[in-house]
């Protein structure tokens, strides 16, 4: 049995996480998950500007802190910070690990990156179709920023294989992250679907880090206890492919059947067939139960073969945005902010300029639902304390959005009243980026392993 926590769940979470995760009980490996698709555009407009850049700079700094800890206690890290410059994510790392005075074996899994490929690929009848449009990339074609393939967990166990302590990748999918140790491991082959889908499921358990012990957790949420000590997952992964989900003894959360499975439920597309490089999974076979308190056992998972493509990645650019908004207190605050909406409305109206989008919401009465919230009742709206309107638009010209951002602070003094105004100055405008989902045949690219 060998025991694998995940301490980052997105680029942003707590950067204390790790370094409890090895401290505050036994384990083998520790994953940090940083990328999201939006994060791979961010990473190139870093890249752009310096070509050093390009990589989750806050891994680095996790590495300072924790890598005496990993040495003394022989755990081995496999994080995807890597991005869109593992190689320079290494440099920095071995860095750090030079003026600590520790010798680190340190591996990168790259070749995602297809960013300079585009036209070769294009030319070799590769038409990368979005996924939910069909269109091909040639009408986006100009606007593409970035574009990586998500490999899988072999390239990740072929860098363990040679020794590596630290394994840095670029875009891969998520539960390769935990897979990839399992291969490593057990041996398992690239034809043992039911132990990889295994790998998979368990994978996804922890992906998203404290989400899957408690956090952001539905199930009694009131109930949770100690969510300011949110112990982050574990999985405790068996050669036949059964695990638990865990986390630390005497940290917070909660790892029930509930909390596991609504993790479990998240981003899955078709439950029977849920896709990765290394295979597909059924999450419909698979038996969970609570084997003892903060201790939930996994038995039955079957997979499917692994399809003759890799899904890619591709962030294009999609026009300019502003977001502004104003605070508007009792008495009539929900009527004060529709009346600060619609004259909002009014006067972009009359500029006369192109958006793509308009759109307008009202904290703390519509906000989180959307077109699905109620409108409140009379009497609830008439004792709403304050109401935030929040109002923003998207064109494809810069000069509009501009334009658009001089609009929200004369509203302070020239529409209802009790009303003030949120942030500093007007609101910034910033680019949009949009996702592109899309297949090339794995015969295409291949992952690059350098230790």
């Amino acid at each position: 049995m060998i025991r694998i926590a995940n301490g980052q769940g997105f680029w942003g979470d707590s950067p204390d996480a790790p370094l409890e995760q090895v401290r505050r009980g036994p384990i083998d490996y520790l994953t940090l998950d940083y990328l999201a698709e939006v994060t791979m555009s961010i990473l190139q407009k870093q890249r752009s500007r310096d070509p050093e850049a390009g990589y989750a700079r806050d891994f680095v700094e996790v590495v300072d802190r924790v890598l005496p800890d990993l040495v003394s206690k022989n755990v081995r890290l496999v994080a995807n910070a890597g991005g869109l410059n593992p190689e320079a994510c290494r440099r920095a790392v071995l860095e750090v690990a030079k003026r600590q005075g520790l010798n680190v074996p340190v591996a990168t899994v790259s070749g995602d990156d297809i960013t300079g490929r585009i036209e070769e690929l294009l030319a070799r009848g590769v038409e990368f179709r979005n996924m939910d449009t069909g269109e091909p990339l040639a009408t986006i074609r100009d606007r593409v920023r970035s574009a990586s393939v998500y490999f899988g967990a072999f390239p990740i166990a072929q860098a363990l294989d040679g020794g590596a302590r630290i394994v840095i990748t670029g875009r891969c999918a998520d539960a390769a992250l935990v897979l990839g140790p399992m291969i490593h491991e057990f041996g398992w082959k690239a034809a043992d679907w039911d132990r990889l889908a295994a790998g998979i499921v368990a994978g996804h358990a922890i992906e998203c880090g404290a989400q899957g012990s408690g956090g952001n957790c539905q199930d009694d949420w009131a109930t949770i206890p100690a969510l300011e000590d949110i112990g982050y997952p574990i999985v405790e992964a068996s050669p036949d492919g059964s695990f638990v989900v865990t986390k630390h003894a005497g940290t917070g959360g909660r790892v029930t059947v509930a909390s596991v499975t609504e993790q479990l439920v998240y981003e899955i597309g078709d439950p029977r067939a849920y896709l990765t490089p290394d295979c597909g999974a059924d999450f419909t076979s698979f038996r969970l139960e609570q084997e003892d308190p903060e201790r939930v056992r996994c038995t039955g998972v079957r997979g499917n073969p692994a399809t003759p493509t890799y899904k890619v990645s591709i962030s294009y650019a999609a026009g300019y945005r502003a977001i502004g908004s104003v605070a508007y207190a009792w008495p009539d605050a929900y009527k004060k902010a529709q009346a600060g909406a619609r004259i909002l409305k009014e006067r972009v109206a009359r500029l006369g300029l192109e958006f793509d989008a308009i759109h307008s919401e009202l904290l703390g009465a519509n906000a989180c639902h959307g077109i699905a919230a109620a409108e409140p009742s009379p009497e609830l709206a008439a004792q709403l304390p304050e109401v935030v309107l929040r109002f923003g638009v998207r064109s494809k010209s810069r000069a509009a959005v501009e334009r658009f951002t001089k609009e929200i602070a004369p509203l302070v003094l020239s529409g209802p009243p009790s009303v003030t105004g949120l942030g500093a100055g007007r609101p910034k405008v910033e680019e949009v980026m949009a996702y592109w989902p899309a297949l090339i045949p794995k015969s295409e690219v291949s992952p690059v392993v350098s230790l």
